[in-house]
């Protein structure tokens, strides 16, 4: 007799792993299915361990420039091994903290790779190949391989880096995210492929470390979903750290010598040229994990890789859900997150607002930082509302000019007719911890009047988000 849940979740990353703790919280009988490491990919190889990474090089850098602050620090360097390390350790602290919390909410764990049988039954075999070591073992109490069934079934089972045909990652000289997280040394020069947020982030963490980085992207603008305004301000930024970009431009092959890598690039004009490194990142997005869960034999419709869902997370099968990357763009965490919450709810009968995609922060950890949600100014005005523009720069702020970080811009976008905050996009220190406040903003359908009415505090570097505002509506008083 197989054993029967309330609800299985296949896959035990961010967004499997809440999935599993509100289940349980609202007294579902709840399992999870895992081949490999629990937490996931983001806490493993993704979100936490690259910020551990980043928060090496950045203090590295403020080492560098320790008589800006009027301090002396000699003999330093990097220990390359040392920030691995450190990064390692941190993302197997987060496999253990998810272990913990599967134990204290009683959610069972399956160790193994699952196939939908049917929309109430899976089927578990052993994992048959991993994509990376796992650091922390399995729970000694996890249950194996068989047949299980459940009234629900939630699929979240995360994406993986996207392989070009041609250039497909080697584990040596081409890396993907995983070997560019653990490099036995550090290379001298770096192509990275790529400028979205994987492949920004670690073009700043090693140039931060000494290497050279030519950056190759295929579109006219680097980090292309972000505000042109945003991301010409970082270009700007990484060139003055010494990065070089290449865009419209195409890596047609990739040549490996004997010390490194020769990337074969096509201009927009047709012409040809070539780019040495020591390794080349192959950051050009992630595909899907959908392949070889049955969802076909189900009759769950994908498209493009990606299953389809509505906006609470419901397949075209009734009883079958997905959330986070393998549901579709944007591939956040906090994406996933949130729809892992939308669903169990949904599945307990709650009454639930469904996920609206135009709320959803994004941020990117380079340095400078990113972060920005809602629409870019060229994508409101394709709305044919007429808008309103705010800007105010970091070198305006008291708090900014007192970290040494004077160098940044929060940009507003409103309504013009009805003040309806559309968007806010921010580059600088800690933009990533400050975009929230925009996300609250937008979420309570707050208007241009009640953020001017806010009072922020002072110093800090939230006040230019009020700022921008001001400016907005011609009222900045600090510019």
């Amino acid at each position: 007799m197989a054993d029967s849940y309330d609800l299985i979740i296949i896959g035990a990353g961010p967004g499997g792993y809440v999935a599993a703790i509100r289940a349980a919280q609202l007294g579902l009988k709840t399992a999870i299915v895992e081949r490999e490491h629990l937490a996931g990919i983001c806490s493993n190889w993704g979100c936490i361990p690259t910020k551990a990474l980043l928060r090496s090089a950045e203090i590295y850098g403020h080492m560098n420039h320790a008589k800006d602050y009027g301090l002396v620090a000699e003999k330093f360097g990097v220990d390359l091994d040392g920030v691995v390390k450190r990064s390692r350790g941190i993302a197997a602290q987060m496999n253990n903290g998810v272990q913990f919390l599967m134990k204290k909410n009683k959610v069972d764990v399956i160790w193994g790779e699952a196939v939908l049988t049917s929309a109430t039954e899976i089927k578990v075999a052993p994992t048959a190949k991993k994509i990376m070591q796992p650091q922390v073992p399995p729970p000694k109490n996890a249950l194996g391989a068989g047949t299980y069934k459940a009234k629900n079934i939630i699929v979240a089972t995360g994406a993986r880096p996207r392989v070009l045909p041609g250039i497909e990652p080697d584990g040596d000289r081409i890396w993907t995210y995983f070997e560019s997280m653990v490099p036995a040394a550090m290379p001298k020069s770096l192509v990275v492929m790529g400028s979205g947020a994987i492949g920004m982030e670690f073009a700043s963490f090693y140039r931060s470390l000494g290497a050279e980085v030519t950056i190759i992207e295929l579109l006219p603008q680097i980090l292309p979903v972000e505000d042109a305004e945003i991301a010409a301000h970082v270009k700007k930024r990484f060139e003055k750290r010494g990065i070089k970009f290449m865009t419209e431009a195409k890596v047609a092959r990739v040549e490996k010598t004997k010390d490194g890598i020769i990337a074969h690039v096509e201009l927009k004009d047709g012409s040809k040229a070539q780019v040495a490194g020591d390794r080349l990142i192959s950051a050009v997005g992630v595909q899907c994990n959908s392949e070889n869960l049955g969802l076909e034999k189900v009759g769950v419709k994908i498209d493009r890789g990606a299953i389809v869902v509505d906006d609470h997370g419901r397949t075209n099968v009734p009883g079958v859900w997905a959330i986070g990357d393998v549901a579709g763009p944007p591939m956040l965490a906090h994406k996933a997150e949130h729809e892992a919450v939308i669903v169990v709810e949904t599945i307990a009968g709650l009454k639930v607002h469904g996920l609206d995609k135009r709320k959803i922060p994004g941020c990117t950890y380079c340095e400078p930082q990113v972060a920005s949600v809602g629409l870019t100014e060229a994508k409101a005005k394709e709305t044919g509302r007429e808008i309103k523009v705010g800007r105010f720069p970091f070198i305006g702020n008291g708090k900014a000019i007192a970290l040494g970080e004077p160098e940044g811009l929060v940009k507003t976008i409103f309504d013009a007719k009805t003040g309806e905050l559309l968007g806010a996009h921010m580059v600088g220190a800690e933009v990533t911890e400050l975009i929230q406040g925009f996300v609250i903003a937008m979420n309570l359908e707050t208007t241009e009047e009640e953020l001017m009415h806010t009072i922020f505090p002072h110093p800090t570097l939230s006040e230019m988000m009020k700022e921008s505002v001001l400016d907005a509506y011609g009222r900045a008083l600090n510019m």
